[in-house]
């Protein structure tokens, strides 16, 4: 049963229109005529989950099956909360108004480790019990998956099933185990069982983690012979399913607001602190062809008046150059504007410009990671000061009047010199932009470094908050007077960040404040 929404408490909360759902290109399905429902829960805000391409997909995927229903819900804001803990309104799907302890599986979408927090929110309001060991047959199965699954440790105690790897085939096929699992009516617990099947698939219930007396993890064992470790799962060709033309379109500003399509999934650059470029391989491309019929589609379906083609590196699809110039004949005349938003300094070409602001001129960010050659060759991104000047001027000279600049404190082997130089290297670039008026023509990017599991840099140490805060701040007056702005993450976040892309399953107590 659908929830009614109450007038007088949307008008308490700050963009109702987060939570309203019937958006244009959404689909909403009778429950009765479906053997399965799944809820697709983005755990943030809905203008950041609405801007995310995995749910997307597997939206679309799995709700071309007639027997199958997806839906969306997302993160509440506090106010919104509030309201709903006031009034014991628990969450709900966007499309049918349905509650989430409706589903048979409520799977949450995983892209950073800051969200574990919201997830153990939506289950509170949900009334479902944290740990999975506490839960019964009445409570859906609780689902993870997204890159922060990687090292899925410090939610193993929470999710029933974590999936590891690429979700196309694996979603479906989990879909259906639970579906065979409702026809023969067997428990939670068989279904599980059978779920183990599934390449991807981590159940951590069917292995016990054993620590040493210094505490450190002594070895992993598996409680069944036939299930002793876990391949992710991955998709070959991403071409055997189209990226979804008919998208949702939101009744709010996004995040990303812009028509995006992924052009390709993977990167063979290898930077050592680069985590999405270690588990997203091997380099997948969509065809050209796939890409400019699905951009056309989109935009007469959608509205949207900006393409984004999306991948770990843009510039590095081999055919970026022809794609762009065939999009801009196609899509230039309706004022369609196409944006790049993950290029390489090194994969860059100029002729591209041209071609970009023939509509208008989208943003141009550069990610140097380091201040100088030297930091930059240890963590494997061979980019000189040299061409990231000459890029810049180009950028500057094509007509654009504002770069971004994303750095990193902390990495390995980092020195004073080498924070100096993220300062003078931004000085640098922004002598480049001459006669632009009184505004401000660079922004500069810091976050602290965070090891994340899978990389080179795994088991590097991170720096402290106070380390951080003191080179943010070198770094912010430094850059003070001229027309840089600089912005930064929070170091008590990115501590956070590390602390949980790293742990074990003992981290698990931390999020549930025991």
């Amino acid at each position: 049963m659908g929830r009614t929404l109450d007038r007088n408490m949307l008008l308490k909360v700050r963009r109702p229109s987060r939570y309203l759902g019937h958006e244009i290109n959404a689909i909403n399905k009778d429950p009765s005529k479906t053997e399965v429902s799944i809820a697709l829960v983005f755990p943030d805000l809905y203008e950041v989950g609405m801007s995310h391409q995995g749910l997307k997909i597997l939206y679309h995927i799995l709700n071309s099956h007639e027997w199958l229903a997806a839906e969306r819900a997302y993160s509440v804001w506090v106010d919104m909360e509030k309201e709903m803990r006031d009034r014991g309104i628990i969450p709900y799907a966007l499309d049918s108004g349905r509650p989430l302890t409706d589903f048979d599986i409520i799977g949450f979408s995983l892209q950073y480790e800051l969200s574990y927090s919201n997830v153990l929110t939506m289950l509170d309001l949900s009334g479902i019990p944290f740990l999975s060991s506490d839960r019964d047959n009445s409570s859906p199965l609780i689902i993870a998956g997204g890159p922060a699954c990687f090292n899925p440790e410090p939610v193993a105690d929470i999710f029933d099933a974590i999936l590891i790897g690429d979700g196309e085939e694996a979603a479906l096929e989990i879909c259906k185990t639970v579906r065979d699992g409702k026809r023969n009516r067997i428990n939670r617990k068989e279904i599980l069982h059978g779920l183990r099947k599934i390449q991807g698939l981590y159940i951590p219930s069917l292995f016990k983690v054993h620590y040493l007396k210094e505490g450190n993890v002594g070895r992993i064992e598996p409680l069944h012979p036939d299930y002793t470790e876990v391949q992710k799962a991955l998709l070959p060709d991403i071409d055997k399913y189209p990226f979804p033309s008919d998208q949702v379109v939101p009744f709010t500003r996004l995040i990303h607001d812009r028509l995006a399509i992924e052009i390709s999934r993977g990167c063979a650059r290898g930077c050592r602190f680069c985590q999405a470029g270690m588990i997203y391989r091997p380099v997948r491309e969509r065809s050209p062809d796939s890409v400019i019929k699905i951009a056309d589609r989109a935009l007469k379906s959608t509205g949207f008046e900006e393409i984004s083609l999306l991948s770990l590196s843009t510039g590095d699809y081999r055919c970026i150059a022809p794609l762009i110039r065939i999009i801009m004949d196609m899509q230039s005349g309706k004022k369609i504007a196409v944006s790049l938003p993950s290029l390489r300094i090194d994969s860059l070409d100029p002729s591209w410009f041209e071609e970009i602001k023939r509509v208008r001129k989208t943003g141009f960010t550069i990610a140097p990671e380091a201040g100088n050659d030297r930091l930059r060759e240890k963590i494997n991104k061979p980019v000189t000061n040299m061409d990231i000047l000459n890029m810049a001027n180009e950028i500057y000279n094509a007509g654009w009047n504002l770069i971004k600049l994303y750095f990193m404190i902390g990495l390995p082997d980092e020195t004073e010199q080498d924070r100096k130089d993220i300062i003078g290297l931004a000085k640098e670039v922004a002598s480049l932009a001459k006669g632009r008026g009184g505004k401000a023509i660079l922004n500069v990017s810091i976050s602290t470094f965070v090891p994340k599991a899978h990389t080179p840099f795994m088991w590097v140490p991170q720096i402290g908050l106070d380390q951080s805060w003191r080179y943010i701040n070198m770094i912010r007056d430094g850059l003070k007077g001229g027309r840089v702005r600089v912005k930064w993450n929070k170091p008590e976040l990115s501590w956070l960040e590390g602390v949980f892309s790293r742990g074990d399953r003992r981290y698990g107590y931390l999020e549930r404040g025991i």
